[in-house]
This record gives structure tokens, sequence and C-alpha cells, in this order.
């Protein structure tokens, strides 16, 4: 019965496999076929780039993705910076009203970004930082669940060596640097590896934030790309999907068995 119980178990991971990927498999087949052949699914039509060229032509990619770079450092910058002080305060430092404060923090994480839309924009706004990298990467620095991670990570630092690395006469930022960060690498590679693929992909708030392609970052450029009124080509389209996806992919496909070690590592204590 247990075999019969781990075939169907199999089985049901690789049909939700499937599911999963068959819309990016049928991207990457369109994007190398004309349209015809792709809906049709003609297997011994031939293979061709010119989608690739069409799609490249038609919008300012180049720019795009220097700005989707930008826009994703910038983000994760600041949530080292956030995460790692916050974590740290909330591990290892005494205050009033400790416990208190950190489970305000926690509250965060039921709240979904799309509710406090309104108020980052006025935010924002306010501060002149529309339409600008900044103001697109600000309200994601403080997260949550990176604040948790990094407490988590660094309360199962031993005692022994902060208590020695007090005895050198460290302060705290001098503990904080050199004991606590290097033990929480694997911790920084897996959040890192989150937040890079989350905010490459988020389309809302960079599309009410942003005016001109000069901000603009590839999920916004390509929706825009993909617009009805520029016309519906679904090889051309899919195309500069697979344009934007492709950096995430080969990251993906390059450091895998780093990502896998990293979340391995980064248990809940």
């Amino acid at each position: 019965m247990s075999g019969l119980s781990r075939h169907i178990e199999t089985f049901g991971a690789l049909l939700l496999a499937v599911i999963w990927i068959s819309p990016l498999v049928f991207a990457f087949w369109a994007a190398f076929h004309t349209t015809s052949d792709a809906v049709n699914f003609n297997i011994t039509a031939p293979w061709t780039l010119e989608n690739f060229r069409t799609a490249w032509a038609g919008a300012p990619w180049l720019k795009y993705f220097l700005n989707t770079f930008l826009l994703v450092t910038v983000i994760l910058i600041g949530q080292f910076i956030v995460t790692t002080l916050a974590g740290f305060a909330f591990a290892q430092v005494r205050f009033p009203g400790r416990d208190v404060v950190f489970l305000l923090v926690l509250m965060q994480l039921f709240i979904l970004p799309e509710v406090l839309i309104v108020e980052n924009y006025v935010m924002v706004s306010r501060l002149g930082l529309f339409d600008t990298i900044l103001g697109v990467g600000m309200p994601y620095m403080a997260s949550a669940f990176g604040i948790f991670l990094m407490r988590q990570a660094f309360k199962g630092v031993p005692i022994e060596l902060h208590e020695a690395a007090r005895v050198e006469g460290c302060g705290w930022f001098g503990i904080l640097w050199r004991v606590y960060v290097p033990l929480a690498r694997p911790t920084y590679l897996a959040y890192a590896l989150v937040s890079v693929s989350t905010h490459w992909n988020n389309f809302l708030w960079p599309l009410i934030v942003t005016n001109s392609p000069e901000t603009r970052p590839l999920t916004v450029g390509l929706s825009i790309f993909a617009a009805p009124e520029n016309g519906v080509d679904i090889s051309v389209i899919s195309a500069a999907t697979i344009m934007s996806v492709a950096p995430l992919l080969i990251a993906f496909l390059v450091f895998q068995r780093q990502f896998v070690q990293a979340f391995l590592r980064t248990g809940i204590k």
C-alpha cells in the first residue's frame, strides 16, 4: 500500500511540474517559430531568430535590463542593511518591548503589498522620488521576512563566539561584522535569491510609480510592448518574454547547486 501511495505522489508531482512549466515551454517554442507554426505545433517547421530581432528592435530593452538590474541591486543592498541591523537587534540586544516590537514587525507578513500602494504612492511623491529607481525600491527595503530570517540565523550563532569577540574589545558593530555576518552567509545567499527573483518579476507597483523608459523595469516594458494597440504577435511577444526571464533562468542553471545548498543550510531554529 505504501508503494502505491509513493507512486501516486510521484505521478502527482510530475503532473504538477508539467502543468507549471508548460507555459514556459510553449513560450520557448513560439519564440523560435512563426505564429502559424507555433499555434499549430508544426514539429517540422524551421527554427528562426527573426522574432528576437523584431522584439529587440521594438523597445529599449537594454535600458529596461539596466533599470531592472539597478532596481534589484538597490533593493537588495537596502534590505541587507535593514534586515541585518534589525535581525541582530531582535536576536542579541535586550531592550524593553523587544518581543512586542518583533511581533509588530511579523504582522507585516499578513499584509499584502497591494494594500499599501496608495500610502506608498503618497510617501514617494512627498519625498520627490516619483519615477525614480529609488522610489520604486524604497517600500521594499524593510522586509519582515528578511528580518525574521536574519534573526533566526543570528540566534543560531554560538554565544561563545559573541563573548570571545567582546573580550577582544569589539563593540556591537564589530561583533556583528566579524562574527555574525560571516556565519550567516548561506542565509544571505538564500534571501538574495528570493529577493532578486521577486523584484525582478514585480509588476504592479513599478507600473504605478514609473512613467518613462528611463526608470521603467522589464516587467512594465514587456506589458507595454505586448499591449494590443501595438499589435499582438504571439511569437514576437514570446521572444520578448524569453529575453526578459533569460537572466534568471541562466543564473539558476549555473548556480543551482549553490541555490539548493543555501536553502538546505538555512533552517529555522
